[in-house]
């Protein structure tokens, strides 16, 4: 049987279709959920788009953790569930604490758009599996609220734990601490990032090729061996 991909859409999600295509392209069914909607389909993993979510005004993600389908996924997440949140949904995931720490506005205080090299440095999660650690690879980012920030013990553990997903290179776009550009859950089975891997699915767009793909397959070998 397909594995079914969720993707959640909250007012000023943007990059929705972009996660369903990806999905698709690895060989899932994607099926689209409302942020209203506890029902969660019968999907066997979800993707928190990128955008600008309503009230991001306020903080980014605030009032998006408290969509219904949050509910859920917060409860399905705790039960094992493959959850993956993309910038927008990175910070969402944030609030929800389901993923520690906190996103805040970049440094230079401006949107940042570019192609981003990243080392992947956990090859053990749900959504990395089919990455090497160690790996470079490079994703679309685009952001104004990117800047990953907790306090020392919470870094720490995160480094000793190896829940450090992705750290950028080459350049700091967003004064992320530590060069974190993405973390994982102690389980493994929920991943938050700031750039873009559904941007970079297909082989014309962006330097990255398809470097982003191997989330979306990752997440598929997992739910397979399960």
């Amino acid at each position: 049987m397909t594995a079914r991909i969720g993707v959640v859409t909250f007012p000023g999600t943007l990059d929705d279709q972009d996660a369903l295509r990806a999905a698709r392209l690895a060989g899932a069914e994607a099926v689209p959920l409302w942020h209203r909607d506890k029902d969660l389909k019968q999907v066997d993993a979800v993707v928190l788009a990128g955008g600008f979510s309503y009230g991001d005004y306020l903080r980014a993600g605030a009032i998006s953790r408290f969509s219904p389908v949050m509910e859920t996924i917060i409860e399905q997440a705790k039960a094992g569930m493959p959850v993956l949140g993309i910038c927008n949904g990175f910070q969402i995931l944030t609030e929800a604490h389901l993923l520690p720490g906190a996103m805040l506005r970049n440094n230079h205080l401006h949107f940042i758009c570019r192609d981003q090299k990243l080392r992947v440095e956990n090859a053990d999660t749900a959504w990395t599996a089919d990455y090497g650690s160690g790996q470079e690879i490079s994703v679309p980012l685009k952001n104004m609220d990117g800047r990953y920030v907790a306090d020392e013990r919470v870094l720490d553990e995160l480094e000793a734990e190896g829940r450090v997903a992705f750290r950028y290179l080459d350049l700091n776009p967003n004064g992320s601490l530590r060069d974190i550009a993405g973390i994982t859950n102690a389980a493994g089975n929920v991943v938050g990032l700031m750039p873009h891997p559904e941007h970079a699915v297909e082989p014309l767009i962006g330097t990255g090729g398809t470097d982003g793909l191997g989330f979306f397959t990752s997440v598929l070998k997992k739910l397979v061996a399960a």
